[in-house]
């Protein structure tokens, strides 16, 4: 493919969260090797891919970057969060960014 932006990165990680599949979730870190940010919809394929395979450190990861750009309040992407955690056995975790999230 001669192109890679950050639609053709979130399409291969949303598949590979759609067949639970764990090689969704070092994408994003290939994302970042070429450039390329991850937006929401990035980030919500990558907590889907987390929850399906049930690997919560690395959701915990993911986490940390969405913090860092900024994204954790959107709903889309807290949704995702609260889901991740809830699924990967968390509920902490999750009740907390349940309750960080706009009403």
């Amino acid at each position: 493919m001669p192109s890679r932006d950050v639609v053709t990165w979130t399409t291969m990680i949303g598949t590979c969260a759609m067949w639970a599949r764990a090689e969704g979730i070092g994408t994003i870190s290939k994302n970042a090797q070429e450039g390329v940010q991850p937006n929401s919809v990035t980030f919500v394929g990558v907590l889907n891919a987390c929850a399906s395979v049930v690997v919560l450190e690395e959701g915990r990861c993911v986490h940390q970057q969405i913090i860092q750009s900024g994204r954790e309040s959107e709903v889309s992407v807290g949704s995702s969060l609260v889901d991740m955690h809830a699924k990967c056995g968390s509920m902490e975790d999750a009740w907390n960014v349940f309750n960080k999230l706009p009403s």
